[in-house]
């Protein structure tokens, strides 16, 4: 059996380079044909050395020159893209069987559905192209034959946690850590720093993922997700607060039994389970100990502590084009947070603001999602400057 050919969005990144670590492992399933970056082209230039793929992405167009003379220099035959357009001619290749969706945030939408319109099987670590594009992206997948597997450590747990399907559930358990501001006095958390908001306890993330662990945001947005893929009524996913980040997530039945997916925090155990469901293959991940494990805890959260759980739910409630903005301006409000233009507190002032501003659009089209999400991340500019300005003006 010839192995699997597995184009990689976003090589560079936490997933990416986890994908990479399995496939390694795995040479006899799996076999590398394309990689992706942004702007870490010499992350991206080790890799192609070390997996020698067919092409190779560099999206951030103003570094292909530069990066396609590396390539030559070092005699690789990897053909060298660049821009959206790269990303989508790796994504639908029609050499390609798999598709690691690891863009982080809206920059993966359209290699994400262009791999889901070509009949793939996409493995879906960016949850914003499913909050985006919702019943888009699951029609796509319906009228192509994709296979959508989730990499999300709790949506591929719940996955794992539904043998027969949705038959008999009574409600889905999506669990978190709580991220590291959990028992941080609520008045404190004005004073966070981007330090601060970018040291998780258990997970090894990029930056913009581990603020939105910290502020939560990201089991908005995975609760967002969990509708789409589960095709569950909204009551009946339970947000948990899980410190310990061993129950990746659980699905209770209607006869009081409840499945739990454990294992140690690592995304090579999700990765590798897509990749090779319905089968398993080995991950490089070591088993749980439980003769070490002292306790595991569970709590509902803090919804006054942690807002941003509130505010996913209701524009998803909301319907229409609510989940677009409220992605849109979250990631403008991380990143002005990380540019320490706005308050740890001020990501999520921005969000509401921004999703008051009652932005139209059409959600069910690719053109319409993407110019929502331009106007949006207009609008989230101007209340950011707006606030910045205020606060020069109180402290000047």
């Amino acid at each position: 059996m010839q192995p699997q050919q597995v184009s990689i969005l976003g090589s560079t990144g936490s997933i990416g380079v986890s994908t990479l670590q399995v496939i390694e492992i795995n040479p006899e399933r799996f076999s590398v044909f394309a990689l992706s970056c942004f702007q870490n082209t010499d992350l991206l230039f080790e890799q192609c050395q070390k997996f020698k793929p067919s092409f190779a992405v560099v999206a951030d167009e103003q570094k292909y020159a530069e990066f396609k003379e590396r390539l030559q220099n070092a005699g690789l035959n990897t053909e060298l893209l660049s821009g959206v357009e790269g990303l989508e001619t790796i994504a639908k290749h029609e050499q390609v069987d798999q598709v690691m969706a690891g863009i982080v945030g809206a920059a993966g939408l359209q290699p994400t559905l262009a791999a889901a319109q070509a009949g793939k099987r996409v493995l879906l670590a960016n949850k914003e192209a499913l909050v985006m594009s919702g019943k888009l992206f699951i029609d796509c997948v319906a009228i192509s034959g994709a296979e959508l597997l989730p990499i999300d450590s709790e949506h591929n747990a719940i996955f794992q946690c539904l043998p027969t399907g949705t038959q008999g559930i009574e409600k889905i358990l999506l669990t978190g850590s709580g991220g590291p501001f959990r028992t941080t006095p609520t008045e404190q958390l004005a004073h966070i720093t981007p330090e601060q908001a970018c040291h998780h306890p258990n997970w090894d993330m990029g930056k913009k993922i581990s603020v939105d662990s910290s502020t939560m945001m990201n089991k908005g947005l995975e609760y967002i997700e969990a509708c789409w893929l589960f095709d569950v009524e909204c009551e009946q996913i339970e947000i948990v607060v899980h410190p310990q980040s061993i129950v990746h997530s659980m699905v209770s039945y209607t006869d009081g039994s409840v499945l739990a997916q454990m294992g140690n925090p690592d995304m090579r155990t999700p990765i590798a389970h897509a990749m090779a469901w319905p089968e398993r293959t080995t991950s490089g991940v070591q088993s749980l100990d439980f003769r070490s494990i002292v306790g595991l805890e569970f709590e509902a959260p803090n919804e006054k502590h942690f807002p941003a759980i509130r505010i996913a739910r209701e524009a998803y409630q909301a319907g229409g084009v609510a989940s677009i903005v409220l992605n849109a301006a979250n990631e403008i409000a991380v990143e002005a947070f990380l540019q320490k233009q706005i308050s740890y507190t001020g990501i999520c002032g921005v969000v509401e603001e921004t999703l008051q501003a009652n932005i139209n659009g059409h959600e069910t089209e690719l053109d319409g999602i993407l110019a929502v999400d331009k106007e949006t991340r207009r609008i989230a500019l101007e209340v950011i400057q707006k606030e910045s300005g205020y606060n020069e003006a109180s402290t000047g």
